[in-house]
């Protein structure tokens, strides 16, 4: 496949239409805008998603680029409400995530672009794991401290979601105390509607998720998949 660094992968039709769905979130006014959503959000997405491929296949063979309309990589648009409060029937973002091949079946690290008004942003890792996989991570931190600084060197993961006391059975003077009480491992890298509607945006992200790499092999060993 032959990509295009001229064109530009999004435009600033996404964000404006994400922005006017954040004030009209209803079902009527998206009825009465799909067309809108499926041109400036959905159509860019996929073409997205199909257009990385090529690059996530350099980084490692074990992820998927699905640019499927329904269950692939782009995150559905409609909110889950049956457990929430806020009734809203739309998400006011674009998320694109890409998955390990045995993301079925294990808890595995993964490639991530949220894209929302004011808030664009590419991420690497694990968001939320249950106990078994976090404990994993854990336990390979303990076993390898150099391996995990050498991984998480050059990348964000952020100073959020955490344990306040680190958990039963681990040391609570290591020296890596801070990261064993971590909830998630996940890099993260900041980026704006600007980059996000540039022409050589696709570049962009994939050098982004290169940044990545390290701590992404690291957590695959720890929760035993293939990168």
């Amino acid at each position: 496949m032959t990509i295009s660094t001229e064109q530009a992968s999004f435009g600033r039709e996404l964000f404006g239409f994400l922005a006017e769905l954040k004030d009209n979130n209803d079902r009527d006014w998206f009825a009465a805008n799909k067309e809108r959503y499926e041109a400036d959000v959905l159509e860019p997405a996929l073409a997205f998603i199909e257009d990385f491929e090529p690059h996530l296949r350099q980084m490692s063979p074990h992820f998927r680029a699905d640019a499927r309309r329904v269950g692939g990589s782009l995150f559905r648009i409609y909110r889950d409400t049956r457990f929430s409060k806020d009734k809203t029937p739309y998400k006011t973002s674009a998320g694109i995530h890409f998955r390990h091949e045995q993301a079925k079946d294990v808890y595995a690290p993964g490639f991530y672009l949220h894209l929302a008004p004011g808030e664009v942003f590419a991420g690497g890792g694990i968001w939320h794991p249950d106990m078994q996989t976090v404990t994993k991570i854990r336990e390979a931190i303990v076993a390898d401290p150099d391996g995990w600084r050498a991984a998480t060197a050059d990348v964000d993961l952020g100073d959020g979601n955490a344990l306040k006391r680190v958990p039963q059975g681990f040391d609570k003077d290591h020296p890596l105390a801070d990261d064993i009480k971590r909830k998630d491992f996940a890099a993260f890298v900041r980026l704006t509607e600007a980059d996000a509607t540039g022409p050589d945006f696709l570049h962009h992200y994939a050098r982004v998720c290169e940044t990545f790499s390290p701590v992404m092999r690291f957590l695959c060993r720890a929760v035993g998949v293939p990168y």
